[in-house]
């Protein structure tokens, strides 16, 4: 038997799972793909087997030679990758694991109306390569280290200073820090939530809350979003009749309705956890994107009954992955074995980033920019929205999200599958909701992206088509 003969069931399967890498975005088209070599050596094969292999995924049009340079993913690749997965994806369902997957995928080609970012040049002031060296020199030995369980502690001070500003006064021992947002959120289940409790949580609201919940096994109860927070009365009712622990909300800026929290209603909220023992968890994502004075629950109940959580990922950056939990000194520790368990500790590298950018000058006209970018992109979104005849959940100076509710749209999962061909992602409604099979007309639109004429053109499109 031939040496190419026995090789070629191996080089099959070789060129399977350097195909399946490709599709699922390990190499992107133009990427140069590891030498005939470097891959020989990888998986112990014989040369002519990965030969045999770049054979194949030539034949497929997956990847082309370059003569003198090596294999490189087709660049043909990218348009069918862009549309037609996308299309398959969205005919099936957008659900709570698509739009994370969303979240993580970069298309300059696509106006990503449904993106939970701002726009990257809204953070260029902050760019992470003005910092490195400053980090280094932070403490170049602990960094071959585990970090402290609660975090770095300049920063947790830097942090009382921050919170001192919006008018919560903490502690250093009241302070953990984690890998963003989502993993203070993920601590706090883990250390509250048994199988089986009753949760509370904003409905619409924040679908990876949803997914962590149903994950440890809570039963979530949804209480409505009104324009000024919470509805009361139906609190008031679930409250009586649940008797729940825990109840997760945004004050600010919610997700996904940009809705703001009213201080008569903060104070009835408060007063409403005090009489039936309901422990209340702020996220705060976007802090830094609104007033030092606009009303917090954490701020008027200074975290008795309170735990309040932040994150940098929308004003610095997603890739440091630095958030925090403040809350009672006692929990605070609490939650620190806990990370340490799960963690062992946080990226100290990351955490002492963060701390640089803070104690920098530069962080101060950042806030003030970001604050005149995003109440400028309000405005302007809200007029185009009205010129277009849109319904608007809640009408704030600065949010990065906008509810909205177009024309003639009774489901605005099939009206994201319309402007899809157009090159436009949407984030249906019904991914924001507990049951996510029921239809909504409802859409979270990210403010900056809506100004986006590629979006403008292809809503006014459809939009036509649906009147005539």
């Amino acid at each position: 038997m031939s040496e190419a003969r026995r090789s070629a069931p191996i080089a099959d399967k070789l060129a399977d799972l350097i195909g399946q890498q490709i599709t699922d975005g390990v190499y992107q088209p133009g990427d140069k793909l590891p030498s005939l070599r470097e891959l020989a050596q990888l998986h112990r094969y014989a040369k002519n087997t990965v030969v045999s292999a770049f054979d194949l995924l030539v034949s497929r049009g997956m990847i082309e030679p370059r003569r003198g340079s090596g294999f490189y993913v087709s660049q043909q690749l990218r348009k069918p990758r862009a549309v037609d997965e996308d299309s398959g994806q969205l005919g099936r369902a957008m659900d709570t694991v698509w739009l994370a997957r969303e979240q993580l995928i970069t298309q300059p080609e696509v106006a990503a109306v449904g993106d939970g970012f701002p726009p990257i040049e809204w953070l260029a002031d902050m760019r992470m390569d003005r910092y490195y060296q400053k980090v280094v020199r932070t403490g170049l030995g602990s960094l071959f280290r585990y970090g402290n369980r609660f975090g770095y502690t300049p920063l947790r001070e830097s942090l009382v200073r921050k919170l001192g500003v919006l008018e919560l006064a903490v502690q250093p021992n009241q302070l953990v820090l984690t890998h963003g947002a989502n993993d203070a959120l993920d601590l706090v289940i883990r250390y509250f939530v048994p199988p089986g409790a009753t949760v509370l949580v904003d409905e619409p609201g924040y679908y990876l809350l949803f997914g962590k919940l149903k994950l440890a096994g809570a039963r979530v109860i949804g209480v409505p979003r009104e324009a000024d927070g919470p509805d009361l009365a139906a609190l008031e009712r679930i409250l009586v009749n649940e008797r729940p622990r825990l109840f997760f909300t945004q004050s600010l800026a919610h997700n996904p309705t940009g809705s703001d929290l009213s201080v008569p209603k903060a104070y009835r909220l408060l007063q409403l956890a005090e009489r039936h023992n309901l422990v209340i968890v702020e996220d705060d994502p976007f802090a830094d994107f609104k007033p030092t004075s606009a009303v917090r629950l954490s701020t008027l109940d200074q975290l008795e009954r309170t735990i309040y959580v932040g994150s940098f990922s929308k004003s610095f950056s997603a890739a440091l992955r630095v958030g925090y939990i403040a809350c009672s000194a006692a929990l605070a520790n609490d939650l620190a074995d806990l990370k340490a368990l799960i963690h062992v500790s946080g990226s100290e590298y990351c955490e002492r980033m963060v701390d640089v950018m803070l104690r920098e000058g530069r962080y101060e006209r950042h806030l003030v920019k970001l604050r005149q970018k995003l109440g400028a992109a309000t405005e302007q979104a809200q007029q185009w929205l009205d010129a277009q005849g849109c319904e608007v959940f809640a009408r704030n100076a600065q949010t990065l999200y906008l509810w909205v509710k177009f024309p003639g749209v009774e489901d605005s999962l099939q009206f994201a599958e319309a402007l899809l061909p157009h090159g436009v992602k949407m984030a249906p409604g019904r991914v924001f909701h507990l049951d996510s099979s029921a239809p909504s007309a409802w859409s979270r639109c990210n403010v900056p992206a809506m100004l986006d004429p590629r979006f403008q053109k292809a809503v006014g499109e459809l939009l036509g088509s649906t009147k005539t």
